[in-house]
């Protein structure tokens, strides 16, 4: 049985999409291209690998199993040429990442433009998730690396410590709760929130600990980007919970007074998950130390 690379490669990308036209335009071909590709994969194996119907395909439990085994082949394969690039004095690699809200749009972006600069070989696939996607994607094979926010305990995957994020209470000035040095979420329901869109992990996460309580988050407005809530609270529309990383950005609404949430929940550990960080390539590991070296910089620790 002979498996032809790039026959693996456009079956995961009709899986991933799932539609064979879009898996068609990921992979650069024809549908009429891919769909060959595929029913000779199908003959190959002797067992149908996807349910055709007019909204798109559906993985068979066999298309299952083939993919997990092919994103480990892939995988396996960029290994390799990562750690032969080496000699060629160029690192060089293709990553996939899944990280939640917070890092995709403050952290990650400056930290990935240095990495990249200084490695013109190495490609990033960035996708915003939430917590439970990023670990299942880490999980399956279908994220290399994950960022993410909150305690994770995972049979199979590696957690990796880089940083300590802290949720505070954003409020105008001249708020009735802006002399409080310290308030608990209950506090805050009595007040307008501003807040992301429904589906982000920081409004699953606040939505979560309102129910808790027995109490409804009184969302006045939702929004797509932490500037857009910062921008609402220092109009006066509301209040919001924002990460200190936020908070502490020049750009982000000077006038804004933030006050520490006392609740246990609203100090999170961030972590980098990876399935076997003993097996990853090197130019994982670089990106890997980048993101533990930038975590401890924000923290005012010196790294090791």
């Amino acid at each position: 049985m002979h498996f032809d690379l790039s026959d693996l490669t456009v079956f995961i990308h009709v899986a991933e999409a799932p539609s064979l036209t879009r898996g068609a335009r990921r992979a650069h071909l024809s549908p009429a291209a891919v769909s060959a590709r595929i029913k000779a994969l199908e003959e190959q194996l002797g067992t149908k690998l996807f349910y055709r119907d007019s909204r798109g395909v559906m993985l068979t439990p066999s298309g299952v199993k083939l993919l997990a085994h092919a994103r480990d082949i892939l995988r396996q394969v960029a290994h390799l040429k990562s750690e032969f690039s080496v000699y060629q004095n160029q690192l060089v690699g293709h990553v996939r990442i899944f990280a939640n809200t917070t890092v995709v749009t403050e952290f990650l972006p400056t930290l990935l433009a240095e990495l990249l600069s200084e490695h013109p070989g190495i490609t990033v696939d960035l996708q915003e998730r939430l917590s439970r996607d990023i670990i299942r994607g880490v999980l399956d094979g279908s994220a290399d690396l994950g960022l993410i926010a909150g305690p994770v305990k995972k049979p199979g995957l590696d957690v990796i410590y880089y940083s300590t994020d802290k949720l505070l209470l954003a409020v105008p000035p001249g708020h009735p709760l802006a002399s409080r040095q310290t308030v608990s979420l209950a506090e805050t329901l009595d007040f307008p929130h501003i807040s992301l869109h429904e589906g982000s992990t920081l409004f699953d996460l606040v939505t979560a600990q309102t129910e808790e309580a027995g109490r409804k988050l009184p969302t006045r407005v939702q929004v797509s980007s932490y500037d857009a809530i910062c921008r609402m609270i220092e109009a006066g529309v509301g209040v919001g919970i924002l990460p200190e990383s936020v908070t502490t950005q020049p750009r982000f609404a000077p006038q804004l007074q933030t006050i520490e949430l006392d609740d246990p929940w609203a100090t999170r550990e961030r972590s980098i998950l990876v399935k076997d960080v003993k097996s990853i390539p090197r130019f994982m590991q670089i990106l890997i130390d980048k993101v533990i070296e930038s975590g401890t910089q924000a923290e005012g620790i010196t790294p090791p």
